[in-house]
């Protein structure tokens, strides 16, 4: 049973939604419990198609009555396994478990930027951890986080990296989307998707960008997905003299045909687990360019799929977005290379096998 805080769209409930949809093993059955409301609309579709799934919004402060209730399910569903996603859910969960026979996984999704601990959590977590038959990570950033500032020891923790499906963009769509955002022939397009937030960052990538337009033809920036910055990227965009240059989609529930209308995909983000929206680029061949920020640059190899830049600097990104400009060659090789890494490293079926294995080894020990 998955335990997090609810299956609204984001980058961990779309790992849980990954794991059982990707879920062969006729032996595994899943369910998720979810620890706030609503459900969310990934959730709602999980639960048509026959996903068992338990909502129990925990009240304000620490919920004691959650703990009895995660605990009650556990042994009425006979439930051998709680994976946990991200801290808050491993709390519940492990202090649910505690003394039964279900055996508990930690998955740590993300951090928080600046990253910080407290006393209680250096006293609370190696406790918790006791309680805990495995510990996984979405990247190596993110396990030397959980080591750094929860005081979880670097042994205990694996790393899982996030796993998808490749993407499938319509391409009789694609030229009619061209069209609807009246980008030019032979555009250069550079693009995001991500939430319009402060760690997300756009407002340096704005910056650097009208910089480097000076010196690229024809370059467009799509920045795709609505947040509280919204006014005041487009009112920053506006006074950068980029009001033809820069196009604002709002938030897009399938953006796929979005990003395969990008020549070049851009994380300018100041923290990072592992992006699925990075992923989900490379997996249809775009050649990136990410800030050295978190699981990034274990995404991205620099020079061989895409371009690191140092985090929060505007002119390491701008001399990056002119390079990838200018070579078309650079762009073809790093576009083939980046799809042979994905196989590799990032599709649904790798992190999928590697899940299944601490499945059974928690259940034997």
């Amino acid at each position: 049973m998955h335990v997090t805080y609810d299956m609204r769209i984001g980058g961990t409930e779309m790992v849980i939604k990954n794991i059982i949809e990707g879920n062969a093993d006729a032996s595994i059955e899943m369910s998720i419990y979810c620890i706030e409301a609503p459900l969310g609309p990934w959730g709602e579709d999980l639960k048509a198609s026959g996903t068992p799934i338990t909502v129990e919004e925990r009240q304000p402060g620490f919920d004691k009555s959650l703990i009895s209730k995660i605990r009650r399910h556990i042994k009425e569903n006979n439930i051998d396994i709680l994976h946990c996603h991200q801290y808050t859910p491993w709390v519940y969960g492990a202090l649910a478990a505690a003394f039964t026979k279900t055996k508990v996984i930690f998955t740590e999704h993300g951090r928080f930027y600046p990253d910080s601990t407290n006393w209680k959590r250096k006293l609370v977590n190696p406790l918790l951890n006791k309680l805990t038959s495995a510990v996984t990570a979405i990247s190596e950033a993110t396990r030397d986080a959980l080591v750094t500032y929860e005081h979880i020891k670097k042994s205990d923790i694996d790393v899982v990296y996030n796993g998808i499906k490749p993407l499938e963009p319509s391409i009789d769509e694609i030229s009619s989307l061209k069209t609807l955002l009246q980008l030019p022939k032979n555009a250069v397009v550079f693009g995001t998707v991500a939430r319009l937030d402060p760690i997300k960052n756009q407002s340096m990538l704005l910056e650097a960008f009208a910089q480097a337009e000076k010196h690229i033809t024809d370059a467009y920036l799509l920045i795709v997905g609505d947040g509280e910055l919204m006014d005041s990227l487009t009112q920053q965009a506006s006074k950068l003299g980029l009001e033809d240059k820069v196009i604002f989609t709002g938030y897009k529930a399938n953006p796929t045909n979005y990003l395969a209308i990008m020549d070049i995909f851009l994380l300018p983000s100041l923290s990072e687990g592992t992006s699925m929206t990075l992923l989900e680029a490379m997996s249809i061949g775009k050649p990136c360019i990410v800030t050295n920020a978190g699981g990034n640059p274990e995404i991205v190899a620099h020079m061989q799929t895409g371009l690191v830049t140092e985090n929060e600097d505007k002119e390491d990104l701008r001399k990056a977005l002119i390079k990838i400009s200018e070579s078309e060659k650079m762009r073809t090789s790093f576009s083939e290379k980046g799809v042979a890494r994905f196989y590799d490293l990032f599709h649904v079926s790798k992190m999928m096998v590697q899940y299944s294995k601490i499945y059974m080894k928690v259940l034997e020990n």
